[in-house]
């Protein structure tokens, strides 16, 4: 998939006049990227479209119009988007309660490491989380994670002749499996090469 690059951002004076579009078209895009699994964790499939969303919203938010600014943003965003072999996902743990999320994320250690995707009878696939920074401490696991799942060919190829995809978390605190729509398989299946 294709990095972003300048070229592909509008200027504030742009976005300020096409914002609300944009909003709406990148929030109709994102209903068929998400993937709840279990009640309190979902999973939220990026690409390029939902990373320019972001960008966007922070050079609006900063006021950043310096190239040398903006080259940085791009570095710190590009990064999640899909390389044509795997699916990215930034991974929210879900508590709307502060007391119950705080007790949550205690008990949830390692939970990024207890994800896993399946296509049909394929072994799992483990993600590789938070490759930007540590999201983990010996007290607690961060509400938020950034994943990549690495596929094999055999996975892609599968997946794109129309095989089951599941996603599911084996944690001793948190035991949910998800089986995905069409929609959201035929929208995830655009992420990858070939």
């Amino acid at each position: 998939m294709k990095k972003l690059t300048r070229d592909d951002l509008l200027t504030l004076e742009q976005y300020a006049a096409e914002r609300e579009s944009f909003r709406s078209r990148v929030t109709a895009h994102k209903v068929s990227r998400r993937v709840p699994i279990g009640p309190n964790i979902t999973l939220y499939f990026e690409d390029a479209l939902t990373m320019q969303y972001q960008v966007q919203e922070m050079l609006r938010i900063e006021r950043i119009f310096a190239p040398e600014q903006i080259q940085q943003e791009l570095d710190a965003y590009n990064p999640l988007i899909p390389d044509g072999s795997n699916l990215k996902a930034t991974c929210m743990i879900e508590y709307p309660d502060a007391e119950e999320r705080k007790v949550a994320l205690t008990r949830l250690i390692g939970i990024e490491r207890a994800l896993w995707l399946q296509i049909g009878e394929l072994g799992r696939v483990a993600p590789i989380a938070n490759e930007d920074l540590e999201r983990e401490t010996l007290e607690k696991t961060s509400s938020v994670h950034f994943l990549r799942f690495e596929l094999t060919l055999e996975a892609i190829t599968a997946l794109k002749a129309g095989t089951n995809l599941r996603f599911g978390v084996d944690h001793a605190a948190y035991r949910y499996e998800a089986a995905l729509s069409d929609a959201v398989c035929a929208a995830l299946v655009q992420d990858l090469a070939g």
